[in-house]
């Protein structure tokens, strides 16, 4: 992961320290007495520094980048949790509806078998009335039938 950022940036800055530092050798040679900075390795060790440097702020580039992404995430989570309370809410509020409606129904239905019964029992007593009435009318036909004879009866004796 940091070579690829060593590789493309990293290669033209330290170029560039080493450039700055080769003007810094030549005024330094000339002007005193002292070892080349060279030959000490003091150019190296500012190259790996400012490498160091650079990564560094790749890996604090990328620690903000974990940080926005965890926030984001953290953001969306909450919407998803918020958004699943409420389905969660309405789901029980269907629940309920079901229940009352399967009571509503259970109501109904000894309703309308109490109506049935109501019905056969209407319809016995229907039944029942309909003999009574056969019976009568029965009776009834043969008293008419009694009284036409006796009248036929009187009216053969009279003529």
């Amino acid at each position: 992961m940091f070579d690829k950022f060593k590789k493309e940036e990293g290669e033209g800055m330290v170029e560039e320290k080493r450039g700055e530092n080769s003007n810094t050798e030549e005024s330094i040679e000339s002007v005193s007495t002292v070892e080349p900075v060279s030959e000490i390795g003091i150019g190296d060790l500012m190259g790996k520094r400012a490498k160091l440097e650079e990564a560094i702020d790749y890996v604090g580039l990328m620690i903000k980048n974990l940080k926005d992404k965890r926030t984001l995430l953290e953001k969306d989570i909450e919407e998803e949790s918020v958004d699943i309370k409420n389905l969660k809410e309405k789901l029980q509020k269907v629940s309920e509806y079901i229940e009352e409606e399967n009571r509503g129904i259970k109501e109904l239905a000894n309703k309308r078998k109490q109506v049935e019964n109501d019905a056969d029992e209407v319809g016995t007593i229907i039944n029942t009335l309909r003999e009574r009435l056969s019976g009568i009318d029965t009776i009834i036909d043969d008293e008419g039938s009694r009284v036409k004879k006796i009248k036929e009866s009187r009216e053969s004796l009279d003529n």
